[in-house]
């Protein structure tokens, strides 16, 4: 097993177990397991009675969760008690199965007495021993241990079907376990209330992390070479921009005219700002808006109306692009065109995309599209590709973040970006949540975050703060988010693509909306090591459901103190 002691994962790979007899369950157990199965090694537990070590951990969907203990060599029962003897011949007494029970109820104690859990009801849980090198008979029985919970060298095969099935059978008042049950116990197993000493420092070490793995990534890149249409698709904090940057950069250095484009204005300020720092010869030819490739550099005349003319931007000057493409020389035109966030694109702007191209019927289009984060009321069909990919791991935000916002995902992702700090909600209502805000963003600062570190985002109504600073201009305000004095105010729509250490949601609907979910997914996924959530508890569960509440855990505090006073 890769993964570090007590982690849920594979367990197979090289890892060192204490013993051949566990190396062989473990890769019985790797090869049997489903995706929505869950396995650990090596757990252990401790509370003001016993410690405990189980040797692994099963919890699967629908049935359970089992604790597993793996005795090695030749075991034996003479009736009065259990005896193991080594391959150098050393005898000595065991208890496997009062061992593993015990173990299981601690396990079970553990996870029930976190506040993640809340007042759900018990889960079945089960318990198992298994000898790898030993022949157990088929009419084996013990007053404690009937034969379905004893494994034999013989009773390998489908080993963790076999292990699902010992909960299932049990007729007791316990329920089966939803997969959110399992999740839950998933992250319970990973612990709370990490030490934060220095949260720049953990912070900067995620970030190396997450840079490695996102290089990572780009081995998909190298597939562009062979097709010229291809759509990536994946969840919040996938990688999906650093990925669509990386793309253009790559087709610009291999010679081709490359456009870059997006629709928030955001995300293109932060395209440029990147884009610029490149050598000049991977630097694309254009890196900006969809709208303002029509206005800023084909001429396209500006609207009347500014912002709220909707008609000129849906419609209008979409149109009037494909009239002014059409007339420009070839030279002018693209090789390729990438486009990120391409879920905010509608029909008619595929079609002046595609008239872009020197070869509309040829030219390169790379799409990038994350289907949970369309918060706009518009739809387009994306331009028929050669192949689709599916990016499965969030490489953005800690797994504690990630878990929140899972239940909004489309798909399941696996969170690959560390361990940090429990994700927090103050409670409160709708139209005291920017006040709320700003007060959990002091407390950001004495934990030791920076303002260049945090951002304060909501769903609603603008920050005060924002509404001032987009009075002056757009490029002054988005000149804001790089400005290392001061904390970043902004709108979940204009914050798509883009991320802070530390992120403050205000959720300041008074009511549910058209894309509430959306909305509220976009905000819970900009932050990558710390995410405070001020808002009615109500009304995110009304949005988003009860599965995202829980994973709040004892959520209401703002501070350390009263953190720990929550903890305590």
């Amino acid at each position: 097993m890769s993964e570090p002691r007590g982690s849920a994962g594979s367990a197979g790979g090289q890892r060192a177990y204490e013993s051949l007899a566990e190396k062989i369950v473990a890769e019985k157990l790797a090869s049997g397991r489903s995706m929505t199965d869950r396995l650990w090694a090596n757990q252990r537990l401790t509370d003001d009675r016993k410690n405990a070590e189980i040797d692994f951990i099963v919890a699967r969907p629908d049935a359970g969760v089992i604790a597993v203990e793996v005795k090695g060599g030749q075991v034996t029962h003479d009736g009065d008690g259990w005896t193991q003897t080594s391959q150098s011949g050393h005898a000595k007494s065991i208890d496997p199965v009062t061992q593993v029970r015990d173990a299981m109820y601690l396990l079970r104690s553990y996870v029930e007495r976190d506040s993640r859990w809340g007042q759900r009801g018990r889960v079945r849980y089960g318990h198992a021993v298994i000898f790898p090198f030993t022949h157990i008979p088929e009419d084996f029985s013990l007053p404690d241990c009937p034969r379905h919970l004893v494994f034999g060298r013989d009773d390998l095969d489908d080993l963790v079907d076999k292990l699902a099935r010992i909960p299932i059978r049990q007729h007791g008042s316990d329920r089966l376990p939803s997969n959110e049950d399992v999740q839950d116990v998933e992250e319970i197993l990973r612990g709370r209330g990490l030490p934060q000493d220095d949260v720049l420092a953990l912070a900067l070490e995620r970030d190396v992390l997450t840079d490695h793995l996102t290089q990572q990534q780009g081995m998909l890149l190298e597939v562009s070479k062979l097709m010229n249409r291809m759509e990536i698709r994946g969840g919040a904090g996938s990688g999906k921009t650093w990925l669509a940057m990386e793309q253009a950069r790559r087709l610009t250095r291999a010679g081709q005219r490359v456009a870059l484009v997006c629709y928030s204005r955001g995300l293109a300020a932060f395209f440029q700002r990147l884009t610029t720092q490149w050598p000049r010869r991977e630097q694309p030819a254009y890196v900006g808006t969809f709208h303002g490739l029509g206005i800023d550099q084909w001429g396209a005349h500006p609207p009347v109306l500014g912002d709220e003319d909707s008609g000129y931007w849906e419609e209008e000057l979409p149109s009037s692009m494909i009239t002014i493409a059409a007339s420009l020389p070839v030279g002018r035109r693209f090789d390729a065109i990438v486009v990120d966030e391409a879920q905010d694109f509608a029909d008619r702007w595929w079609a002046a995309v595609l008239a872009a191209l020197k070869n509309p019927a040829e030219g390169g289009i790379y799409v990038y599209s994350d289907e949970g984060q369309r918060v706009f009321a518009r739809f387009g069909g994306i331009p028929e590709c050669q192949a689709v990919f599916m990016l499965e791991h969030n490489l953005r935000n800690t797994r504690q973040i990630a878990d929140t916002f899972q239940s909004l995902a489309l798909t399941r992702m696996r969170a690959r970006g560390g361990v940090g700090p429990q994700a927090r909600l103050v409670p409160c209502a709708a139209e005291q949540a920017i006040g709320t805000a700003d007060d959990a963003v002091e407390s950001l600062f004495d934990e030791g975050w920076r303002a260049q570190d945090i951002a304060l985002l909501t769903t609603g109504k603008r920050h005060p703060e924002q509404v001032i600073r987009q009075a002056q201009s757009q490029d002054a305000y988005w000149a804001s988010f790089w400005d290392d004095d001061q904390v970043f105010y902004g709108h979940v729509l204009g914050f798509k693509g883009l991320e802070r250490r530390a992120v403050v949601l205000a959720v300041n609907d008074n009511e549910p909306r058209d894309r509430a979910r959306e909305r509220l997914y976009v905000g819970l996924s900009r932050a990558r090591d710390e995410l405070v959530v001020c808002g009615d508890p109500e009304y995110i569960e009304q949005v988003a459901g009860s599965a995202l509440l829980r994973k709040f855990g004892s959520g209401a505090a703002t501070t350390p103190s009263q953190r720990a006073s929550v903890s305590a």
